[in-house]
Order: C-alpha cells, then sequence, then structure tokens
C-alpha cells in the first residue's frame, strides 16, 4: 500500500520560516519523482516545487522562487520543502505528490502524479 505523509506545518508569522517534509512507503523511493502541490481558499491547487528521482533537477514556481527549496533524501524516503521568507499568501493547505518516472526530470502538472498526501496546513499571520 502506497502512503505519502506529511509533516512540519502550523502557524507562523510574516517572515517565518517552516520545513515540510513528506515519507514514501509503499514504493522505490528512488523511482519517483516528488512534488509540492498547495491550494489556498477559493483557489486552484498550484505547483510549489518538484525534484527529480535522484534530486538532480529542481523546479520552483516563480511565486516561491528564492524563498523556497525542494530536496530529497533517496536513503531515507524522503521529499522537504524548505520554506523562508514566508508571506500571508502562503497560508494553503500543502500537498506533497509521487510519480514513477524513468527519466531524470522534476514535473508541474499536478495531473501526472499518481500519488497524493493528506495534505497540511501551512498559516501564516501577518
Amino acid at each position: 500500500q502506497v502512503q505519502l505523509v506529511e509533516s512540519g506545518g502550523g502557524l507562523v508569522q510574516t517572515g517565518g520560516s517552516l520545513r515540510l517534509a513528506c515519507a514514501l512507503s509503499g514504493r522505490a523511493f528512488s523511482n519517483h519523482a516528488m512534488g509540492w502541490f498547495r491550494r489556498a481558499p477559493g483557489k486552484e491547487r498550484e505547483f510549489v516545487a518538484g525534484v527529480s528521482r535522484s534530486g538532480g533537477s529542481t523546479g520552483h514556481a516563480d511565486s516561491v522562487k528564492g524563498r523556497f527549496t525542494i530536496t530529497r533524501d533517496n536513503a531515507n524516503n524522503t521529499v522537504f520543502l524548505q520554506m523562508n521568507s514566508l508571506k500571508p499568501e502562503d497560508t494553503a493547505v500543502y500537498y506533497c505528490g509521487a510519480l514513477f518516472s524513468r527519466v531524470e526530470m522534476y514535473y508541474s502538472n499536478a495531473y501526472e502524479y499518481r500519488y497524493w498526501g493528506q495534505g497540511i496546513q501551512v498559516t501564516v499571520s501577518s
């Protein structure tokens, strides 16, 4: 059974930092590209960041470039999202996604992801 479990969310003040983690079980982690998406109230789900199987290729949405960084630890089956300089507009439910990939690339289209976590709330107060 495939499971993605997110952790690390919570409430933080503007300018603060949080580190999200997502652990994959039930599949070979190193064969899967990973990504973070978010959905704010009243908005569509949007891409935040993606990372390739080995971690050699990453991509970040323009809205988070320079503030957020995606990394992965294949030895521990975990992907991270380091979020710095948080803004109220970063408030959302954050979702971790995974998809099997034969090539070394990241994916920014949510429809390509097969597995999803349950989501974790991030709230940034002004």
